[in-house]
């Protein structure tokens, strides 16, 4: 494809357009919402909070018109996105990836890691859902539940949950069972999501997971069975089940509680749910032993392909810290969670757009001493330009920008993990 950024853009603004503005789904008052002409339509309020960076409003108001006179005002782009429903940006965000046959796959599999990340949001006392007290400080939280694609580096799904209503394991099932890829795939996930539940999800998709799990001397799911020390690789078939009698006794049971949530035995059943895997415990760099559980066939993945597959769940982590601080998720435009609903879906789709351009431009590697890569801050701020203007009036060459901002990749390098609190950027405006 000869202009690939062109190609994309057009993409985005066409699934945008093609959004009915009379559709529940997507407007709070169809057929009375965006029916009169306005100078911000709805295709306009949408692609704008898409690529609204840290500015004020009335500064990326400025950016977007380029500071002609007949810019909107503040007031006016608060009263037009309050018709807009959140709904409308989770529906771009998970229909703007591209199609299943062009992704790129690790040994044939999808590779979905899943891990969730808190988002402080500007204070709201009246917020019940989300407010919470840690220390005498007093502050809101949302909770946002992610499938990323590791090998495509794109976010595949994302879930919201209010701090008082928090449940990885709910949202990584919700997230499994509504996905539309139908061939491999593998879950990678962390310490959180040690469930049977969530096992039992990814198996009925047809999926494959490697789940780290607390370790054999732990009260994890470990911790009921006779397990050596050192490094080991060994397979597990268990029965669950919901009934107490004398031949559920055998360690080869596993009861489940009442009140413990697994979708595949409502509580009463007398049932049984066989379940097997196979439990991997191996050495870290730090000499401390890890576990993990996952249902990948012996033949085909070795105990050291196992342990690589878990350290490439890192990338979650790496794209939660850009999605924040360079595709700018601290910097919330208002106090209403509707809102902020709003951008959160809008930066992801951001995200993912910034990633689909930057994967398409190729950097030469001939006669240098690292390998390079793009510059993904620099190409963020061109991609952020470029969705800003117009197609009509010297847009800015993407591919050959990005091109011009390079990075060595360094392999290997391992730095301390810096704890420090992070912070909503402020607006001294904001009333909304």
């Amino acid at each position: 494809m000869t202009n690939y950024p062109v190609f994309l853009k057009n993409r985005l603004l066409s699934k945008i357009r093609n959004l009915p503005v009379s559709d529940l789904r997507f407007v709070k008052n169809p057929g009375k919402d965006f029916t009169r002409d306005r100078k911000l339509p709805f295709a306009d309020m949408m692609q704008m909070i898409i690529h609204m960076g840290g500015n004020t409003i009335y500064k990326e108001l400025l950016e977007t018109k380029g500071y002609s006179n007949e810019v909107a005002t503040t007031s006016a782009f608060v009263q037009q996105r309050a018709k807009i429903l959140p709904q409308a940006f989770r529906h771009i965000f998970r229909n703007f990836l591209p199609a299943e046959s062009a992704m790129k796959r690790h040994m044939g599999f999808r590779l979905f890691a899943v891990d969730g990340s808190d988002l402080l949001i500007p204070p709201n006392p009246h917020d019940y859902e989300t407010r919470h007290s840690y220390n005498k400080n007093k502050f809101n939280l949302l909770h946002m539940n992610a499938l990323y694609d590791l090998c495509n580096r794109l976010y595949f799904d994302a879930v919201l949950q209010p701090l008082r209503q928090l449940d990885e394991r709910r949202a990584l099932c919700d997230m499994v069972d509504r996905s539309t890829v139908s061939g491999k795939a593998i879950i990678l996930g962390d310490r959180g999501f040690e469930n049977y539940n969530c096992f039992a999800h990814i198996e009925n998709k047809g999926w494959n997971y490697v789940i780290r799990v607390k370790d054999i001397h732990s009260n994890g799911i470990l911790s009921g069975l006779s397990l050596p020390d050192g490094e080991f690789d060994i397979s597990i078939t268990r029965l669950l089940t919901r009934k107490q009698t004398k031949t559920t006794s055998d360690k080869r049971y596993r009861f489940m509680p009442q009140h413990q949530v697994f979708d595949f035995l409502p509580s009463g059943s007398t049932g049984e749910y066989p379940i097997s895997f196979r439990i991997v415990r191996f050495m870290l760099a730090s000499g401390e032993y890890a576990s993990v559980i996952t249902n990948l066939p012996t033949d085909t993945f070795s105990p050291v392909q196992i342990k690589e597959l878990y350290a490439m769940r890192w990338g979650i982590e790496t794209s939660f810290r850009t999605l924040k601080h360079t595709i700018g998720l601290t910097s919330f435009h208002s106090k209403k969670r509707v809102f902020i609903e709003q951008e959160v879906f809008a930066r992801l789709i951001m995200y993912n757009f910034c990633e689909m351009v930057t994967s398409h431009v190729v950097i030469s590697q001939a006669d240098r001493k690292f390998n390079y890569r793009v510059n993904f801050t620099v190409a963020v701020h061109i991609c952020r330009r470029y969705l800003r203007s117009d197609c009509n009036k010297h847009p800015p060459d993407v591919e050959t920008l990005i091109r011009k901002n390079i990075v060595p990749v360094r392999p290997d390098r391992l730095y301390p993990r810096k704890m420090r609190t992070v912070s909503f950027v402020s607006f001294t405006y904001r009333v909304a």
